[in-house]
Order: C-alpha cells, then structure tokens, then sequence
C-alpha cells in the first residue's frame, strides 16, 4: 500500500505543478475540469447511484456548470461557497443528528455542486492573477502543513476529540498542532512576499487560518458523507490513494475559502 501511494504521487505531483505553473488559465481550467468530472463521478455514488453509466447525467450537470461560471466570471459561488462550509461545519459537529437534512439524494445532489463548482472556479481564480501560480502553491502548502501538524501532534497530544461521530482519529490538539504550523508558514510568506502591504499582516493570516479551519472541515464533511454511504473510500481511481475527492476534500473547501477572502482584501480581480 504505501509503495502504491508513493508511486502514484510521485506521478501525480509533476502534472499538479506543471499545470499550475505552466498552462496558460484557460487551459488549466480546462485541465483542472478532468478531476473535477472525476470527482463528480465518485459524488454520484455518495449520493447512491452505484450504476456508472447513470452517474454521467450528474457529472454532465457539473460540467456545465462549470462553463457556465467560466462564462459569466461568477465570483458569486465563491460567497456561497463560504455559507455552504459554515453550515458543513455545523452538519460535522452534529452528526449523526441532523441526518435526515441532507440524506436525500437530491440534497446530496445540491451539495456536490456546493463542493466541487467553487472549488474549481476558486483554482482557475487564483491562477489567473499576477503570481497567481505561487498563491495556489501556497494555499496546497497551508493544506499539507496542516495536516501534518494535525497528525504529529494529534498523535503525541491528541486527547479531546474533534468530531467523535465522524472522525474519531482527529483531535482538537491535532487542530491547534496544524494551525501552529500554518501560521508559521503563513508568517514566513508575509514578510518574504508583498502579501503582508497588499492587504495586511492580520487580514492576510486570518484568511490563511480560515482556510486551514476549511480544509480540515473539509476533510471531515467528505468523512461524514462517505460514513453515512458506508463506504470507505470514494473511489479506487488512485492506487494507495482512494478516490479523486478522498485526495482534494480539504483543497476543495481551502481554496474557495482563501480565494474569497483574497477578493474581499481587494486582493485579486
């Protein structure tokens, strides 16, 4: 297995950075669209269509979706985005007791959009702007840093669960231990960047911290879909690594997250 997973990242890490750094912003939409689709592949068997070919309809949908934000510039479901992960993380907290809110296949319908649509047009965002491939890079640092402070320390201090019903490994000492962490890195590219004069030393690292909180939020609402499902990954897609949404679950709620508090700060167009 972790032969399988090293092999698979070390394939999968190139073609990452080089479509960030690379590809010229529609052609990294365009790119970045395929694991997206991906994704949506795998949401329709959370949702609990397990028939392949009756997922495609689903992924069509997403699919167009995504033209349609593409084609309108609509930062719009970036705010929404923000609302949907302040409610997940309600929906986290309170698992298995407000089930029933969200278990219909429609309303996981709705929820995929929620996940996957902003998180695609915050990346295309992103890597849009002047130097907009070393933010997406940062962002992915924050996520990483995170969970490796969260594992490290939640593994030495880990005492008080983080959400129990969901997740019963992650801790709240785990949490602070990823946020340490992040913050270091968050403080290290504010004095080594313009970042901190384009809109500030505090706004800058209480962006950077709500999207290390979102990416673990993240991480979790994609667990407490899957648990409900009964499964355990969201596809066998990666070897070693699962599925498509088992390897961007904290991205797709990071990214939308840091990108719509850089557009708030006036910090992106």
């Amino acid at each position: 297995m972790l032969k399988q997973r090293i092999i698979t990242a070390l394939i999968l890490l190139p073609l990452i950075l080089g479509a960030i750094f690379y590809l010229s912003t529609p052609w990294f939409a365009l790119a970045i669209a395929i694991p997206v689709a991906l994704g949506a592949w795998e949401w329709a068997n959370i949702m609990g269509i397990e028939d392949s070919p009756s997922r495609m309809p689903y992924v069509a949908g997403v699919l167009a979706a995504l033209l349609l934000v593409y084609w309108l510039d609509l930062h719009l479901v970036l705010y929404v985005s923000c609302i949907w992960w302040a409610v997940a993380l309600w929906l986290v907290k309170s698992y298995p007791n407000e089930v029933q809110r969200w278990e219909s296949r429609s309303t996981l319908g709705v929820i995929g959009f929620l996940v996957l649509v902003p998180a695609w047009w915050s990346l295309v965002l992103i890597q849009g702007q002047v130097d907009g491939h070393w933010w997406l890079l940062y962002v992915m640092l924050l996520v990483w840093g995170a969970d490796t402070g969260a594992y490290f320390v939640g593994r030495k201090f880990g005492k008080t669960k983080l959400a129990p019903a969901v997740s019963p490994g992650k801790s709240r000492e785990g949490l602070w231990g990823g946020l340490a962490v992040t913050g270091v890195i968050a403080l290290v590219v504010a004095f080594s960047t313009t970042a901190a004069d384009r809109v500030g030393l505090i706004p800058f690292l209480l962006v950077s911290m709500v999207a290390v909180v979102g990416s673990v939020y993240g991480d979790l609402a994609e667990s407490m879909f899957k648990r409900h499902r009964g499964i355990k990954d969201s596809s066998n897609l990666l070897p070693g690594h699962g599925g498509i949404l088992d390897r961007i679950d904290s991205i797709t709620a990071a990214v939308p997250l840091f990108a719509s508090g850089m557009l708030l700060l006036g910090a992106m167009g």
